[in-house]
C-alpha cells in the first residue's frame, strides 16, 4: 500500500472508530457499512429511530462520538435479527447495537431515563445475585421504578393479569422470599468479581 493510501486508511479510522473497534463488541464491523440502508428498512422500529443503524455507523465514522454515545437510537433494538438475515455485507449489526449501548452505559454517557436501559440495569442486578431470575422481585422493581404512587397504579392496571397468572401457577405470591436460584450461585459470583476486575485493569492501562 502506497504511503498516500496508508494515509488516507488511517485518517479514516478516526479516533471515535478506533475506540468503537477496541470496546465495543465487533465495533470492527462498522466500517464494513456500504450504507444501503436495507437495516433500518427491515427493522420493525425502523420509523421510531432517532439514528437508524446506518445513520450510526456514519457517525462514528465521521468521530461524532457524544452524539452517537448519548443517544437513545441504539437502545431501540428488540434483537429481532432481522438486519443481520437482510445485511448484503453479513454485518453483525444487533452485536453492534447492544454493545454500543453497553459501552455507553459503561461510561456513564446513555440516557438515564431511557425505559430499556432501566430495566436493563434491574433485569442484570436481579439476574445477577444468584444467576436464576427472581420473577417476582423483577416484577416489583420495574413496577415501582418510578415511585411508589405510579407503582400502586401501574399494580391495579395490571391485576387482571395478576390474578390470572396465580390461577394458571405462573406466579408464586411468595417467589420474593422463596427463590433459592441457582446451582453453584457463590461460582457465579466469583466469575462476575474477576472480571469486573479484568475490566478495571484494562481502563487502568487503556
Amino acid at each position: 500500500m502506497s504511503n498516500l493510501n496508508t494515509a488516507m486508511v488511517e485518517r479514516y479510522r478516526n479516533d471515535f472508530l478506533k475506540e468503537v473497534e477496541a470496546n465495543v463488541e465487533m465495533g470492527d464491523w462498522v466500517k464494513m457499512c456500504m450504507q444501503c440502508g436495507v437495516c433500518s428498512g427491515s427493522c420493525p422500529l425502523g420509523p421510531y429511530w432517532e439514528h437508524p443503524p446506518q445513520e450510526l455507523f456514519m457517525m462514528i465514522r465521521a468521530g461524532k462520538r457524544d452524539e452517537v454515545l448519548k443517544s437513545e437510537a441504539m437502545w431501540m433494538c428488540t434483537s429481532c435479527y432481522n438486519c443481520i438475515v437482510r445485511c448484503p455485507r453479513e454485518l453483525p449489526i444487533t452485536h453492534i447495537m447492544h454493545g454500543l449501548a453497553s459501552y455507553a452505559h459503561r461510561l456513564g454517557l446513555a440516557p438515564k431515563m431511557n425505559p430499556t436501559r432501566r430495566f436493563s440495569v434491574i433485569f442484570w442486578r436481579n439476574i445477577a445475585k444468584t444467576g436464576r431470575v427472581n420473577e417476582m422481585e423483577l416484577s416489583l422493581r420495574l413496577y415501582f421504578m418510578d415511585g411508589f404512587v405510579k407503582g400502586v397504579k401501574k399494580g391495579i392496571e395490571m391485576a387482571g393479569v395478576g390474578l390470572g397468572m396465580l390461577r394458571t401457577g405462573r406466579l408464586n405470591p411468595f417467589g420474593l422470599f422463596a427463590h433459592k436460584g441457582c446451582k453453584g450461585k457463590q461460582d457465579i459470583q466469583k466469575m462476575l468479581k474477576h472480571a469486573h476486575e479484568i475490566e478495571a485493569k484494562r481502563k487502568q492501562f487503556a
